[in-house]
């Protein structure tokens, strides 16, 4: 078999190395493409000469760049473009079956995905009117202009946005974008099993203009992934819990882990809590339970035991489906261990008292099965008799949540951070409580989906200020 193989582009050039990985299809173990590795030394030797990548965007306006965005996003979602270095190529419907095969997304997830990604780079004007709070463009071009009859002057604060990216979701990549219409070259150190989305970005921003020094896609190693987040000004890293934690406070680095999101529902709307269930189980279940936008529990002041039935009543009965079904619901895993230890994880906090998989008695059968050759992870809703059980704020990869009874007053002071918030209330005093909050990335007030998203309006980080700083600016002449 012809295995299409995917090189390593350093600044633009496509490089084979001697080292390779395979990437496998979840359902069968078979190959479905080679793809070169790179040592640190040579990310070291690369890193050093990265200037020139930002000096090929400088030659363009942002105007010019937001419209290859644009362009890009058209190649992106409906272009046939180059995949590899061997003359292979790959169409919309290629690139929707090969993510599918190695991710274990069903085809409608993929689908969704790309139409995110093409939505992000066909308004990335508006986007960056929202991250810059309208800043007029040509600001960012001259380094200095006015705003609101104001001097102002921003400098970019890094030569290039390191990115650590991870394999659950291919919309992730939609954080990078407005990063080229910034003029910052990116340096993607793509995750193992999902390497097709970031270099499908890089033909299609190729294919529409952009200037191919300004990319970088280099797979390669723990050490080599270091050296990206250590010489990159700027890095966004992708991770659990653990791995994240440690560049939090670290300007240097925007960290995307866990989000933990939520659902409350305010005294003055839990009477009418039948009314919610379905934009609840959006929530925690759509994209396959993979995004950090997805809630992981939900919180109200009474109802818990009937609301965390009524979701287990709806979710728990979801099977895996062939790929390419549009029923599809649950994606499968790449990393069969990774599933072994969610379920394991999960059973073995269910013996500690307090918790109950409501859903178990609607499965009629494990959490954990295997379809056609992939293995699942079936909806798991539990109801947790209070925030102190272990179950009772936890995220996985796949549909789950807890349901935890809190007073309204004590909701805050319990649910912890959370990237998005979907309060669903009409309480003035609640909501100002909420708005008040450090702990809210993100809120949405009234029956919202936390999966709901605005480009306009990040929800975990602003892009623009974290490739760019202000400074003041005095002009005499």
């Amino acid at each position: 078999m012809n295995l299409p193989h995917l090189p390593v582009i350093r600044r633009g050039v496509p490089y084979r190395s001697l080292d390779s990985v395979e990437v496998l299809n979840h359902r069968t173990g078979q190959p479905m493409a080679r793809v070169s590795q790179v040592n640190a030394g040579i990310l070291r030797k690369d890193l050093a000469k990265i200037g020139q990548a930002r000096e090929a965007l400088k030659k363009f306006t942002v105007s010019e760049l937001i419209e290859i965005s644009s362009k890009a996003g058209e190649h992106f979602l409906n272009g046939t473009l180059p995949l590899g270095d061997e003359g292979h190529t790959q169409n919309a419907e290629d690139y929707v079956r090969t993510l599918s095969a190695s991710s274990g997304l069903p085809f409608v997830m993929v689908r969704r995905n790309m139409v995110k990604i093409h939505y992000a780079l066909t308004n990335i004007r508006t986007v960056l009117n929202g991250l810059t709070r309208g800043l007029p463009l040509d600001v960012i071009d001259r380094g200095f202009g006015e705003q609101s009859g104001a001097a102002v002057s921003y400098y970019p604060t890094t030569n290039a946005l390191g990115l650590i990216m991870p394999s659950n979701s291919p919309a992730v990549n939609s954080l990078w974008l407005p990063a080229v219409a910034l003029k910052t070259p990116v340096i993607i150190k793509p995750g193992r099993e999902e390497p097709w989305t970031p270099y499908r970005l890089i033909q299609a921003f190729i294919a529409a203009g952009a200037p191919p020094e300004a990319f970088g896609f280099y797979p390669t190693d723990h050490e080599g992934s270091g050296e990206v987040m250590k010489m990159c000004g700027r890095a966004l890293i992708f991770g659990d819990a653990s791995t994240v934690e440690q560049y939090r406070n670290n300007p240097k680095f925007s960290v995307h882990g866990p989000g933990f999101s939520k659902v409350l529902i305010g005294e003055d709307q839990i009477e009418q809590w039948p009314e919610y269930i379905d934009i609840i189980a959006q929530s925690i279940a759509d994209n396959g339970g993979r995004s950090c936008v997805n809630a992981s529990a939900v919180v109200v002041p009474r109802y818990g035991a009937e609301i965390a039935d009524a979701l287990a009543r709806k979710l728990g009965p979801v099977v895996p489906e062939a790929p390419e079904s549009e029923d599809a619901r649950l994606s499968g895993f790449a990393n069969p261990k990774m599933a072994d230890f969610i379920d394991g994880a999960i059973e073995d906090a269910l013996g500690t008292p307090g918790a109950t998989d409501v859903t178990a008695k609607y499965r009629g059968g494990p959490r954990r099965v295997e379809f056609e050759g992939g293995v699942y992870l079936r909806p798991t809703i539990v109801h947790c008799e209070s925030f102190a059980h272990p179950l009772s704020n936890r995220e996985f990869l796949c549909p789950y949540a807890s349901v935890v009874e809190v007073p309204q007053d004590q909701m805050l002071a319990q649910v912890g951070p959370s990237l998005v918030v979907t309060a669903i209330t009409k309480d003035p005093a609640f909501s100002a409580q909420l708005l008040d909050s450090p702990l809210i990335e993100r809120l949405n007030l009234g029956p919202v989906s936390t999966m709901k998203i605005s480009w306009d309006q990040p929800h975990e980080g602003n892009m623009f200020e974290f490739l760019y700083k202000r400074r003041s600016i005095e002009r005499a002449w």
